[in-house]
């Protein structure tokens, strides 16, 4: 039997009567602490309350599994982790593993500090978009940027996880995710965040001195938010009782307001850079060759185009309006090869 338990947030005294009965009669108890940190003190209660064997399991052994598989098949085994359990996906792995091999699973679920910083930044659940963890690595910044980018044009809320490392007691610090983010920006150029950015901190969710505190990029980048853990959350569309319950629960540098309203989709930004740039190339095309009746059914197509191209924008078919643009480009093209000009100069 392999029990998967969460320990919640609150501590051990948080946690369930039902997963404190196992806790104590289970055979061997792995405690995964990769996910997320857990004070001494609490380590101490449950290695007391714990009457088998107990074992501090490290990633490599969750993510191998081969001996907790083991152990499960003849004796009761418990993997405990903060949190809810299946917040990992490394612990749903292990337990399809299970399943395949015939071994019954069964589970305690409790809070996770990822669903409940949402509560506790008077936010609506519904209202979140995609998460996403920002690592160490710069690499990884483009998924971060185009996951924000996505959830506010919708108008959601994005939660940016910050990489921890237990191996190496390495936190991602939320002033340096920041500062990540808005590099990123520089290079992708499609105005989706920038220093006047609402955000913001929840830190130690859960804890006794857990704290929210929120305002521009170009503050919180100088804040001090003590200890880890710390989450990021960039709001999009503010309904008015979250902008009320938000100044509420959390300390606000800055009023809150909606980041998603100067948010464009990147076919509208490049619709806005290249009709008016084909429009004025054309239009040298025009003064040029005026008198050229050959050219004119190819400037009047060219012309046609450009005026689809503005009818599919309004009409939100993006991706015909972009053909379109294309399609007059290459006709202003094929006359600037053919007859040695350059309109686009």
């Amino acid at each position: 039997m392999l029990w998967f338990i969460g320990f919640g947030i609150s501590g051990l005294d948080g946690t369930s009567i039902s997963a404190l009965q196992v806790l104590k009669k289970a055979n061997v108890v792995y405690f995964e602490n990769f996910t997320s940190p857990i004070g001494k003190s609490d380590l101490v209660k449950i290695k007391k309350l714990v009457k088998g064997r107990f074992v501090i399991a490290p990633r490599w052994m969750v993510e191998d599994g081969k001996t907790i598989l083991a152990d499960a098949e003849k004796k009761v085994v418990v993997l405990l982790s903060y949190g809810d359990p299946y917040i990992a996906t490394t612990h749903i792995e292990l337990r399809v593993r299970a399943e395949t091999e015939k071994i019954k699973t069964r589970t305690i679920h409790a809070a996770s500090a990822i669903t409940s910083l949402i509560g506790e930044c008077g936010l609506h659940y519904y209202k979140m978009g995609k998460p996403v963890t920002i690592m160490k690595e710069i690499a990884s910044m483009n998924t971060v940027y185009y996951t924000l980018y996505e959830n506010m044009l919708k108008g959601s809320h994005t939660m940016f996880i910050l990489e921890y490392n237990s191996d190496a007691n390495f936190f991602l610090n939320p002033k340096d995710a920041l500062v990540k983010i808005l590099e990123t920006e520089k290079e992708q150029k499609r105005n989706v965040i920038d220093e006047s950015t609402f955000a913001i901190i929840a830190s130690r969710i859960g804890s006794k001195n857990q704290s929210i505190t929120a305002g521009k990029l170009s503050k919180l980048i100088k804040y001090d938010f003590g200890k880890p853990p710390h989450t990021i959350i960039i709001p999009g569309r503010l309904h008015f009782t979250e902008h009320d319950a938000l100044k509420t629960f959390a300390k606000c540098l800055d009023e809150p307001f909606d980041n998603s309203s100067k948010i464009q989709k990147i076919s509208d930004q490049m619709l806005h850079k290249y009709v008016p740039k084909a429009r004025k190339a054309l239009e040298e095309v025009v003064n040029r060759f005026s008198e050229d009746k050959n050219l004119q059914p190819v400037i009047e197509n060219a012309q046609l185009y450009l005026d689809d191209a503005e009818k599919f924008q309004k009409e939100g078919k993006e991706e015909l309006a972009i053909l379109s643009v294309g399609y007059a480009e290459g006709l202003i093209d094929a006359l600037r090869l053919s007859k040695g000009i350059d309109p686009w100069t």
